[in-house]
């Protein structure tokens, strides 16, 4: 019997040792889910647009695209979750080029016509700093909000914390994903986490104002991860709650909508 046990005991350890080790080093497909495009798709968007090549420190190009207002006041440069492309995505740009915004949005590694895989969260932040980069040879900083979504929302806590864009503005955040993975999968050992975005910390430093939305509902991203992340607002930064907002569609929020315009100081008349 005791023979017996200590074979299930060792299965079960063996099990979890290779379910530990495969999460490890298969981290990036449970995260990012890419949508491919071949390097000769043409988008269709029906507003101005422009796309724009991104080169990486390791000579990888990034496929964006930049939508146009007619008069723009300024440009969101926006991180988009982690799934689709920017053949998805773009759809949102026509809310705010419409309030006479600018917006550009970047295809991490692997995503859409970029190139390459994503790696390393170093990787990813030195990408997205470099598109940046060359956003701020078009726009003063002063007229750059930045705006991420769900898992862009760390990224976009990241850039703000080290640059002096105007605004950030997060879409359905996390605390950080290690609170995630605590909340999700509380049985996993930490140190397996190669993506441990940190928002709660980044936020400690970024200087510009910090609005934060958040569904009442949202099923991926309990809106208490945004109510963990007030406790580190400074004077200025808010917390908008939306209500029967689930995660997808807060772009299409009527509320979002009415409060952005707000923000972005529209008029419709």
């Amino acid at each position: 019997m005791r023979k017996m046990l200590l074979g299930i005991l060792a299965f079960f350890l063996v099990a979890y040792m290779l379910l530990c080790l495969g999460i490890y080093f298969y981290q990036e497909k449970l995260i990012f889910y890419p949508e491919k495009l071949s390097k000769n798709y043409v988008f269709n968007f029906n507003d101005d647009f422009e796309e724009i090549t991104i080169k990486t420190k390791d000579k990888k190009s990034l496929n964006s695209v930049l939508f146009k207002a007619q008069n723009p006041k300024g440009i969101i440069f926006y991180l988009h979750g982690n799934g689709g492309s920017i053949k998805g995505w773009g759809e949102v740009a026509r809310l705010y080029t419409r309030m006479n915004y600018d917006v550009f949005i970047l295809d991490y590694r692997g995503y859409g016509k970029s190139e390459g895989d994503i790696v390393s969260k170093e990787q990813l932040f030195s990408d997205i700093e470099l598109a940046y980069n060359e956003i701020i040879k078009r726009y003063s900083e002063n007229r750059i909000i930045i705006l991420g979504y769900s898992v862009g929302t760390g990224l976009a806590a990241k850039l703000a914390s080290e640059k002096n864009a105007s605004l950030l503005i997060l879409q359905a955040p996390y605390y950080s994903i290690e609170d995630e993975m605590s909340q999700k999968f509380s049985f996993l050992p930490k140190f397996l986490l190669k993506y441990n975005f940190e928002t709660n910390e980044y936020l400690k430093t970024v200087k510009s104002p910090v609005i934060i939305f958040h569904g009442d509902r949202d099923e991926v991203i309990n809106y208490k991860a945004s109510l963990k992340l007030k406790e580190n607002f400074k004077k200025g930064d808010s917390l908008i709650i939306l209500k029967n907002q689930y995660h997808n569609g807060i772009t299409d929020n009527l509320d979002y909508q009415n409060s952005m315009k707000k923000i972005l100081e529209f008029d419709e008349k």
